[in-house]
């Protein structure tokens, strides 16, 4: 479902997604809609851009992938607070030549749109003057522009220069809006129902507790183990991250459990045999946007204990009826949320067509094609 003012855009002759190649987010919005495009010219361009087969790589053989500059063998392959500040002096070096390359491409063909995903290819594309549709992160309004004013003040230039701006949830809607006082429309970030039904039966035995956010403060894994001290049976879980901070995941790790299992970053069939194997999963951050790998567990059948923050609200009521919303000043708060999932799997999940219309990636970026892209 598209909520908000649609910006004009001229006819497209062909579609660019500005991306990291290893965004999970982009990627999956990428192959959707090349999928549903047909002939249609869809290509990334991007300045990380692993191999195929690669164990990061998101990438298929028969992409169209233009590389603008490399920059992933300047890059350190752990993740730390200090990696992140050597990523950003790098991409900071690289980023003239970047805008040099995006602007060559912009000029090759009449109607070239470049769709931007996250803050800094969205600078990319404003720096470089090119029409391009701007795909913000949560913690790039949410969060970035509160801590810097120069960052402040470049966002602001940035999104206001795009044609159109999409957002994941109301919440960041109504930021960008105080921001810049122009209309995003909200856009989920659809999950691949198709897919995920491979995975699941009626009659699966669920017996896993899982974590499925990003080791990083924000995402308070620590407080999953605070909460264990007040369970009243063994509760092992499964801690799995498609990122994490090399100092925060060591702290954790020292306080696993017999029983429990780190496996860091999954591909999606590992995701959706853990979750279709789970009756409670976790996400608890500090603050959120609009959290897809909730939404495929709830289409995986589990019960999804999380913080309060305002995407509850907006679920149909099908999905919410599986979200449990913890107090985390309460100590016994994981206890709560086992006793409670236990009793919500008991129940398969269907999903409302109100769900599917909302949630479906296939759904979602059909209309996204239609009515952003203007090409089918």
């Amino acid at each position: 479902m598209l909520r908000g003012e649609l910006d004009s855009l001229n006819k497209t002759s062909s579609l660019f997604f500005v991306c990291d190649s290893r965004d999970y987010h982009a990627m999956d919005w990428f192959h959707q809609v090349k999928e549903i495009a047909g002939h249609f010219p869809v290509s990334v361009a991007t300045d990380i851009s692993s191999n195929v087969g690669d164990a990061n790589s998101l990438l298929h053989y028969d992409d169209n992938v233009v590389v603008l500059f490399n920059i992933e063998k300047f890059l350190f392959s752990k993740q730390s607070t200090l990696c992140d500040i050597w990523r950003n002096i790098v991409k900071l070096f690289f980023t003239p030549m970047q805008i040099r390359r995006l602007r060559k491409i912009g000029k090759s063909t009449s109607g070239v749109v470049f769709h931007a995903h996250s803050m800094y290819y969205i600078f990319l594309c404003w720096l470089a003057g090119v029409n391009f549709i701007a795909t913000p992160m949560g913690s790039d309004v949410l969060v970035r522009p509160f801590e810097s004013r120069i960052y402040m003040y470049m966002t602001k230039r940035a999104l206001r220069a795009a044609n159109i701006i999409t957002a994941d949830s109301i919440r960041m809607q109504d930021v960008i809006k105080d921001l810049v006082d122009r209309e995003a429309q909200v856009i989920q970030n659809g999950i691949n129902v198709r897919e995920i039904s491979k995975y699941v039966t009626s009659n699966a035995v669920r017996n896993e507790i899982a974590s499925i956010r990003g080791f990083y403060d924000n995402y308070q894994i620590h407080k999953i183990m605070d909460a264990r001290a007040y369970v009243s049976e063994k509760a092992p879980v499964t801690f799995i991250y498609p990122f994490y901070d090399e100092n925060y995941r060591e702290s954790i790790r020292k306080r696993m459990m017999k029983g429990d299992e780190d496996l860091g970053r999954l591909d999606k069939e590992g995701l959706y045999n853990l979750l279709a194997r789970s009756f409670l999963i976790i996400s608890i951050p500090e603050s959120d946007s609009s959290p897809r790998s909730v939404y495929e567990a709830i289409f995986c059948g589990c019960a999804v204990v999380v913080s309060y923050s305002p995407w509850v609200d907006s679920l149909p009521e099908c999905m919410k009826k599986r979200v449990i919303v913890a107090d985390l000043e309460d100590n016994h708060w994981l206890q709560k949320s086992i006793d409670k999932a236990r009793e919500i799997v008991s129940t398969p999940y269907v999903a409302s067509m109100k769900a599917l219309m909302e949630y479906d990636q296939y759904e979602t970026m059909k209309a996204v094609c239609k009515n952003v892209y203007k090409i089918i």
